[in-house]
């Protein structure tokens, strides 16, 4: 009697969290698809000005995935200190959050911005390989306009941050679908006016338009109060989100270091591996939504003891690990059509849906390891999943390499055994600190 009384105050507390999960997740989610659109359309735009202008714009946007870590240092320290503060009711705490996360911002973007304008021909000859050609002198063009223009991507998450630790992600996506819309609006008319530099304006003129709605909303949200330290509340802000953009980054990096592995398979390989890349990012995109809800859900909730974060780990698992599982079930059903999409050539077509067939398990474990991290995050153990992150990265490539006589599915098995591990160690560490029942996340890996 007793047992079943208990189940039945868990199960609506199970419903509360997951729907409250859902509710921060899809706009997140509607958010980044926006910006995967418009990128999309972009580069179709650009395609007529040739294949050296798409080679341009597509390197630029790796540049500018790299940079996405730089700035989710102060962003995501930001939203994890103003849920941090929101919970605990705390109008103080929220303000020194804000302010901080702002200094961060005035510090990093206007650096990134002069040095990438300084560099632009360097760092377009670097990505590129070093290898002459026009390719180079157009993301030189493309980066002149675009690296100063990141600070306006800069102080967007900023906003974005400050907003989503309040715990309002529909407003972020809303100025997301404007930034993105008038992107798509301008970029037929200022790519045939002014070629590639074209493509760059209206990327930036669409983020300043966003970025000005955006502070109108945010006054309204304004606390007074006394002027918090600014130095102190940077610096800790800097310690919050610090290991959440290391995190972004080394995860850029493995994925790009599998490049090299594949690239001794073949040409058709490297394009089968790109394209199933560019597929699970809107997997990813999902995961990371999931995530991002975790991580504020949990900081809204640091007053309310272990056991309802637990039941909020439990939730997350079970939200993320329903996605991986529709998403692999989808990429697996999809594939041939997903490389046609893309226009893939008759061998990277075949090698591409092997690939994308092989990664079921894998899209799973990495669900349930990218949102249940958010969990930890919003507790304030970033640095630890860190180290956990690193892990995986560490083990990942020796196993690509091993399994390298399979081909593609050698590479998908080893990166589906790297996120066991990964699942592994993390369920070590939320038993260890005690935020949510470990048993759940190792019966997934």
């Amino acid at each position: 009697m007793g047992q079943g009384s208990g189940q039945e105050h868990r199960r609506p507390s199970g419903r509360k969290h997951r729907k409250r999960l859902i509710t921060l997740a899809y706009p997140v989610y509607c958010e980044l698809l926006a910006s995967v659109a418009a990128g999309i359309v972009t580069m179709i735009w650009v395609a007529r000005l040739g294949g050296a202008a798409v080679a341009a714009v597509a390197v630029a946007t790796n540049v500018e995935n790299l940079l996405l870590g730089l700035a989710l240092i102060g962003a995501s320290g930001t939203t994890v200190l103003v849920a941090h503060a929101r919970g605990a009711q705390d109008t103080a705490a929220r303000r020194r959050a804000v302010a901080g996360g702002w200094a961060v911002c005035a510090v990093i973007a206007p650096a990134v911005a002069l040095c990438g304008f300084l560099l632009r021909e360097p760092i377009a000859a670097l990505v590129l390989g070093g290898a002459p050609g026009p390719q180079v002198a157009l993301a030189a063009t493309y980066f002149a306009i675009s690296l100063p223009g990141s600070a306006l991507l800069f102080a967007q998450l900023q906003l974005d941050a400050v907003l989503k630790g309040g715990g309002d992600t529909r407003t972020p996506m809303r100025l997301a679908l404007l930034a993105n819309g008038l992107i798509l609006v301008l970029d037929p008319l200022l790519i045939h006016a002014y070629g590639i530099r074209g493509a760059a304006l209206a990327t930036v003129l669409g983020r300043a338009v966003a970025l000005g709605f955006g502070l109108r909303v945010l006054r309204r949200h304004r606390a007074g109060g006394p002027r918090p330290a600014v130095l102190r509340a940077a610096l800790r802000t800097l310690r919050t989100g610090l290991p959440m953009g290391a995190d972004f980054l080394l995860r850029m990096a493995a994925t790009l270091a599998l490049v090299g592995v594949v690239g001794r398979f073949g040409v058709a390989s490297v394009a089968a591996y790109g394209i199933a890349t560019k597929a699970m990012y809107v997997a990813t995109m999902a995961f990371y939504a999931v995530r991002q809800a975790a991580a504020i859900h949990t900081a809204h909730l640091l007053g309310t003891g272990r056991g309802e974060r637990g039941a909020v780990g439990r939730q997350t698992v079970l939200v993320a690990g329903s996605l991986g599982a529709l998403f692999a079930a989808l990429l697996c059903a999809g594939a041939p059509g997903v490389l046609a999409v893309f226009g893939a050539e008759a061998e990277a077509a075949r090698q591409g849906a092997l690939f994308l067939r092989c990664l079921g398990p894998y899209l799973v474990l990495l669900a349930c390891f990218i949102a249940l991290g958010g969990v930890l995050e919003g507790a304030g153990h970033s640095a630890r999943l860190l180290r956990i992150t690193a892990l995986g990265a560490l083990v990942q490539l020796p196993l690509a390499y091993a399994l390298s006589g399979l081909g593609l599915a050698g590479v998908a098995l080893a990166m589906g055994l790297a996120a066991a591990v990964q699942c592994a160690a993390l369920a070590l560490l939320v038993r260890r600190v005690g935020q949510t029942p470990a048993p759940v996340l190792a019966r997934a890996a």
